[in-house]
């Protein structure tokens, strides 16, 4: 090792290439014990590139890692665990199978017997100390997402990491989790440690950075303060100025498209996850469905798709009785669907960015001559598609896998909206993706709205039901709490999520601020 006089975490000139794209360009950034570091940046920006270089992942093409004045050679995870580096991945870097003590204990077994009696000591030494309360012998596919990532942080905690990165850690997190996770990274930095925080949600680095470092492709472009604002932080992200909150027309509402009546819907397990839900979504107008995740909303999706087991009530989309028909012929009765979790089911990470455009209809003209592909109709839909959705890949050619989280969101709304369609079915349609990206996914589905397209967005970010819904639809253990207008306070939809009915979320709200008046 070669001596430093710097302390602390530095990351020196790293600049790390994949084929002639440059990841990251002599990107150079420096964590301090005690502080959390927020570094900003769009989807594909290089963000996670940086971190994988630090944590070993990835090995860089050129620069330095120094840790506490001493230069770091990080080949592997291990190594850089050793090291006192810890990281809490974006996709979770669990075994399902194993309980928590087990996935705790993995890589640090220390010899041929397993100490789980000692692993699930640690586990709740640690949550006692960081207010992660979970069950040691828990296993991880029992697990709802926000106590799996209290593992991942437990885990990296378990190694004794003086710093921590934290790689889009709010990306499938309930609002509550969100806030739960912030009081714990506090917790760590009051402990000491020093903080990686990996995001691209402005409202979240205000309310935790210390300090604010912003990569725009691969290079580093400007540093802010946390009181910087959000336009101004967004700009520095993208490039230019950033529209968050659209200009939104007055939606010019038509016929009924889509009519559900007493839909009820079970899981595998026979529970009833949606109970007798009442709606009607109307040509030219954006319904959304609000909640806390998991409380049926998921489920009412994908039963619009024809993917649950309806026990009863109907389905109805331009007339015509879809109650239980398949997804491929939902498709085909005009459904365009965008799932919660792209990666598993939006796309086929294998195929490439032209064949994934034409997923639901390689099948039909243009795209199929008989039996045979025609292959010069799905490139130029795909070069269509790729300029009209700034999708930004170096090739139609290459795999989906490939592109950042934003772009692969673009991918499979282009192809989506590339259809004539009765209704457009969007579940999280912008989680884990930047605001320039957001800024560009929510004009296109306010102008599929103006096309007289039915819109159904189901989404846990408050800020996106405000900006797009022209009615709100509250969830709450399956059930219909109320319809209400985008305009209702937070406070009152906050209320209505925990299953208050609108007129008593109303009364409270005002109770409470006449309380504070007093």
């Amino acid at each position: 090792m070669t001596a430093q006089h710097d302390a602390g975490l530095q990351l020196r000139e790293i600049t790390k290439k994949f084929g002639t794209f440059v990841a990251n360009d002599a990107v150079s950034l420096d964590v301090q014990p005690g502080e959390i570091h927020c570094l900003l940046g769009e989807n594909g920006a290089g963000k996670s590139t940086l971190m994988n270089v630090l944590y070993g992942l990835l090995q860089p093409d050129g620069g330095q890692i120094i840790l506490d004045g001493e230069e770091l050679h990080v080949e592997n995870p291990r190594q850089a665990m050793a090291a006192g580096i810890g990281m809490v991945h974006q996709h979770f870097m669990l075994v399902e199978v194993f309980t928590v003590a087990e996935n705790l204990i993995l890589g640090r077994e220390g010899g041929p017997v397993l100490n789980l009696e000692k692993a699930r000591a640690k586990v709740t030494e640690l949550a006692g100390r960081y207010n992660l309360p979970v069950d040691p012998d828990a296993r991880i596919e029992d697990l709802p997402v926000g106590i799996q990532q209290r593992v991942e942080i437990l885990k990296a905690l378990a190694n004794d990491a003086k710093y921590l990165v934290f790689d889009e850690p709010t990306a499938v997190l309930t609002p509550q989790e969100i806030d739960e996770l912030m009081i714990v990274m506090q917790k760590l930095r009051d402990d000491g440690k020093g903080i990686v925080f990996i995001t691209h949600k402005l409202r979240e680095v205000r309310a935790i950075a210390d300090r604010i470092t912003v990569l725009r492709r691969g290079k580093i472009v400007g540093s802010a303060e946390p009181g910087t604002s959000e336009s101004e932080l967004a700009e520095l992200m993208v490039g230019r100025a950033v529209d968050l909150r659209i200009a939104k027309p007055e939606a010019k509402v038509g016929q009924i498209r889509l009519s559900v009546k007493g839909l009820t819907v079970a899981n595998p397990a026979g529970a009833v996850v949606v109970d007798g839900l009442d709606f009607e979504v109307a040509s030219g107008e954006i319904l959304c469905i609000a909640g806390v995740q998991g409380n049926g909303q998921s489920e009412l999706a994908d039963a619009l798709l024809g993917n649950a087991q309806v026990t009863s009530g109907t389905v109805t989309l331009d007339g015509v009785d879809v109650t239980h028909s398949n997804p491929r012929q939902t498709i085909a009765a005009g459904l365009g669907f965008v799932p919660e979790d792209r990666q598993h089911d939006g796309y086929v990470a294998n195929f490439t960015v032209a064949e994934n455009l034409v997923l639901n209809r390689f099948t039909t003209q243009p795209f199929s001559k008989g039996l045979a592909l025609d292959l010069k109709a799905i490139a130029d839909n795909a070069t269509d598609l790729v300029e009209r959705y700034d999708i930004r890949t170096e090739s139609i050619t290459k795999l989906a896998s490939q592109l950042s989280g934003g772009n692969a969101q673009k991918l499979v709304l282009a192809r989506e909206l590339s259809r004539d369609l009765a209704l457009l079915v969007a579940s999280q349609p912008t989680r884990g993706v930047d605001v320039g990206a957001i800024e560009f996914l929510h004009k296109r589905i306010v102008a599929e709205r103006d096309t007289g397209a039915a819109v159904v967005i189901v989404s846990t970010e408050l800020e996106e039901v405000e900006a797009l819904a022209d009615r709100v639809l509250v969830m709450y253990r399956g059930k219909a709490v109320g319809i209400v207008s985008p305009e209702t306070p937070r406070d009152v939809l906050g209320l209505m999520m925990a299953g208050v009915p609108y007129e008593e979320a109303l009364a409270n709200s005002k109770a409470a601020a006449t309380g504070k008046d007093n």
